[in-house]
């Protein structure tokens, strides 16, 4: 059983926009930071952004600024990736992980989702 799962994947064109959710258990987003992943084909694993309930700080990668946003809804146990402005090297698996702070390295992982796929046409 999975303790993270991942909705909103989807196929959308040049520009668009879509959101991805991860619902995790109250204990999840209560004692870690939520991480978005995503793997690009042929590409490495890289961090998008990441959001802690107890750390201000809210981290995201320089190729998506301005046009992503992490948020969370504790009350639904959702955090959630608002994508805009997609573009074709947006497309790969996006994998939401619970990790200590947003400072952790990927290694120290404590729970991973399935991933959703993210397709961007030109």
């Amino acid at each position: 059983q999975w303790q993270l799962v991942e909705s909103g994947g989807g196929l959308v064109q040049t520009g668009g926009s879509l959101r991805l959710s991860c619902t995790a258990s109250s204990y999840i987003l209560r004692y870690y930071a939520i991480r978005w992943l995503r793997q690009g084909p042929g590409q490495d694993r890289e961090e998008v952004s990441c959001i802690h309930k107890s750390d201000p700080e809210i981290y995201y990668a320089d190729s998506i600024k301005g046009r992503f946003t992490i948020s969370r809804d504790d009350g639904n146990n959702v955090v959630y990736l608002q994508m805009n402005s997609l573009n074709p090297e947006d497309s790969g698996i996006y994998t939401c992980t619970a990790v200590p702070t947003c400072r952790a390295p990927i290694h120290s992982t404590s729970y991973w989702g399935q991933g959703t796929q993210v397709t961007v046409s030109p």
